[in-house]
């Protein structure tokens, strides 16, 4: 297939890994750019094991200064338990927000919250440096997945804050991709040219769905065409790749989905198989 300008991705195979029900923007911006998308979630998120101590923090909103959310996901449980409680968004209106990207502000601004800060670069060491002379003495809730990062909370609390960390969700690896991934890997016919990754827990995932005597991509050679791409959504996701000795092909210089779309159609990867 021909490339055209409108159309820079023609003729590639590109795995989408995000969770499911959020791999349709991922999934229709490439799409649109002509590559051939399969969706292999990597990720599943689901309730946390008891919503005690969110629940909790919720019922006690009067008692914190600021909210940080890191996720959409996290934006999603939260509005989800404050309606179960019966409570609205009067009970959030004395609140500093933080957000830790454009898509999760979106997503707290639609349910009608203002916003105070998002950082320059959409990542917790980010976060933490927006809030740095802001957090002394305050109290903050820090509602996220169960298992996470822990710049912001121990960062913050070097700032001089009280931060209450609380599960509003927690991410775990879906066993009916196994199959479908390393089928997908193993034919050359299938194979896709290029893996996005969109959190480090989606990497980790990866790995854990390989297994150790699996496919495994082939060490970088001064052409780079002849293997499977590998594509981050940003400097933290990259980190974890390396770390769990994965290339690091593509990354994001905006750490979104549009700009993770927008790095993949720069690289000009070539369907070379």
């Amino acid at each position: 297939m021909t490339k055209t300008r409108g159309r820079p991705l023609a003729g590639l195979r590109i795995v989408v890994g995000r969770a499911r029900h959020q791999a349709s923007t991922l999934s229709s911006g490439l799409r649109k750019l002509g590559a051939e998308v399969a969706e292999i979630p990597f990720i599943e998120i689901r309730k946390p094991r008891s919503y005690k101590p969110l629940d909790s923090a919720l019922k006690n909103l009067k008692d914190y200064d600021w909210l940080i959310l890191t996720s959409v996901n996290g934006v999603a449980a939260l509005w989800e338990r404050l309606h179960k409680l019966r409570l609205t968004k009067r009970q959030l209106k004395h609140l500093k927000v933080a957000a830790i990207g454009p898509a999760t502000k979106k997503a707290i601004e639609k349910r009608g919250t203002t916003v105070n800060v998002v950082p320059e670069e959409y990542v917790a060491e980010s976060v933490v440096e927006s809030l740095r002379d802001r957090v002394a003495g305050k109290r903050v809730l820090l509602a996220r997945a169960k298992v996470a990062r822990d710049v912001i909370p121990r960062e913050l609390r070097s700032l001089g804050a009280t931060v209450d960390v609380v599960e509003a969700y927690e991410t775990v690896i879906p066993q009916s991709s196994r199959t479908r991934l390393r089928v997908i890997l193993k034919n050359p016919k299938r194979r896709p040219h290029v893996i996005t990754f969109t959190s480090s827990s989606t990497v980790r995932n990866f790995v854990a769905l390989l297994g150790k005597n699996t496919w495994r991509p082939s060490p970088r050679k001064s052409s780079p065409s002849d293997d499977v791409r590998f594509a981050s959504i940003g400097p933290v996701t990259s980190s974890t790749l390396r770390e769990l000795g994965l290339p690091v092909d593509i990354e994001a210089r905006e750490y979104t989905i549009p700009g993770l779309i927008k790095a993949i159609a720069a690289a000009r990867v070539e369907p070379a198989f």
